[in-house]
């Protein structure tokens, strides 16, 4: 087979390091890709969202399947564009068409399908420029913290949680008035705070059937002890350990039965990932969010616990027989420590050149924001490396992926050393 993978980040890399290793691959091309997947895919220079550029190099390359990294694509509709299309119809592309999409395409679309199918949430109301006051009196009978959300996609950025009224009322006017995030917030979901401590899971599905992937925490904000701004993620932990069977028995029967059911009942075509972003509030788990795809940093821990070859479960899911697959997951835990650009998430300089790779042992290093110039490997994003090792618990595979991240080096390079500190 020839698969395209769509994206350039530290997930496109790991599902072309998994995907590599099938017997089934005849060869592996990613669009735009990194420093990662050169080393083992075919870059090509096009933007995910240049679905005509796509197009030709779907036919010039003879694609046999289209595995859709970020959630851009496809809420800008990749998979109807292909369906739609004569030369490119009977091309699998994993990855739900556009209106399923809208599952993390707009937040007041997700409420409203978890309100609909019974599935635990947090109490919300939506917003815009027009009622604006009403928001102010909606946040006045909330009690704090409060918990903004603009709509739309803004690149993992659109989620403010503000203790404090007045700064609260200042930025829901910012985002819906000022467009602070642009068009996604031009409505602005307000939601009830939930006290508890986070987690995902994520579920493959070919639209009617369904297997549970392991589950993974990642830690967003770039300080330690869970401070300062949200990032894309700084690492991640795969599996939670206070997941247990209880636990899982009540997402799968309260959250991941109902979703799968939900899409079907308001037909809404659905052939890949769902990454549900959850709560564990005292012993019960709502949903915080849906993402059509895999998150990232998450997927450099769940994928390189699939023991199964790829391709044929990608292949099932294409087929609709994902029932007749037997998922294998490896028993240990594996950790991924991120390292970022100095002054990420805000502003942060490119094109440093990246030393130590050739140092790791016993871990797996996953490209993220990286680029191959000249020889070198050169820093090209916010986030630039995932460090990835294994471990009979989490502190043995956290000890591995620190020991190898120190290996690494480029300027201004940093990274957060207290992960799984709240485990």
């Amino acid at each position: 087979m020839k698969i395209l993978i769509l994206g350039a980040g530290g997930r496109e890399h790991t599902l072309a390091w998994k995907l590599a290793q099938s017997s089934e691959i005849d060869a592996l091309y990613a669009a735009p890709g990194n420093a990662g997947t050169a080393s083992i895919a075919t870059n090509i220079p096009i933007g995910v969202n240049d679905f005509e550029a796509i197009k030709q190099a779907v036919i010039a390359h003879a694609i046999s399947m289209v595995i859709v990294g970020p959630e851009d694509p496809l809420v800008n509709g990749i998979h109807d564009f292909f369906l739609k299309d004569a030369a490119l119809k009977n091309i699998p592309v994993i990855g739900p068409q556009k209106a399923a999409a809208e599952l993390e395409g707009s937040k007041e679309f997700a409420k409203k399908f978890m309100i609909r199918h019974q599935i635990p949430t947090a109490a919300y109301q939506s917003f815009t420029a027009e009622n604006l006051e009403e928001g102010y009196a909606f946040l006045e009978g909330l009690t704090p913290p409060y918990v903004l959300k603009a709509d739309g996609l803004a690149a993992g950025k659109g989620v403010l949680i503000l203790n404090d009224i007045e700064e609260a009322k200042k930025e829901l006017q910012q985002m819906l008035v000022a467009a602070k995030f642009g068009t996604a917030s031009a409505t602005v979901v307000i939601e009830e705070f939930l006290k508890g401590i986070e987690l995902s899971c994520f579920v493959l599905t070919d639209g009617e059937n369904y297997k549970l992937l392991p589950t993974a925490k990642d830690y967003k904000r770039i300080g330690e002890g869970d401070t300062g701004l949200n990032t894309g993620g700084m690492g991640a932990i795969s599996p939670v350990p206070f997941a247990d069977e209880v636990f899982m028995t009540k997402i799968h029967d309260r959250i991941v039965k109902p979703t799968v059911e939900g899409l079907q009942k308001d037909n809404l075509p659905y052939k890949g990932f769902i990454f549900i972003g959850l709560i564990k509030v005292n012993e019960d788990p709502f949903v915080i969010e849906y993402n059509v795809r895999l998150g990232d940093p998450e997927t450099e821990v769940v994928i390189p616990r699939i023991q199964n070859d790829l391709v044929s479960v990608f292949k099932a899911i294409a087929n609709q027989s994902l029932d007749t697959v037997e998922l294998k997951i490896d028993p240990r835990t594996a950790t991924t420590v991120m390292a970022v650009s100095g002054g990420y998430p805000e502003a942060y300089e490119k094109g440093k050149e990246i030393s130590g790779l050739n140092t790791i042992k016993d871990a797996v290093v996953f490209h993220a924001g990286t680029k191959p110039e000249n020889e070198k490997i050169l820093t090209n994003g916010g986030r630039v490396l995932a460090v990835t090792a294994f471990g009979s618990n989490f502190k043995d595979a956290l000890e591995q992926s620190y020991k190898n991240i120190e290996q690494l080096h480029f300027d201004g390079m940093y990274y957060r050393k207290d992960l799984g500190f709240d485990l």
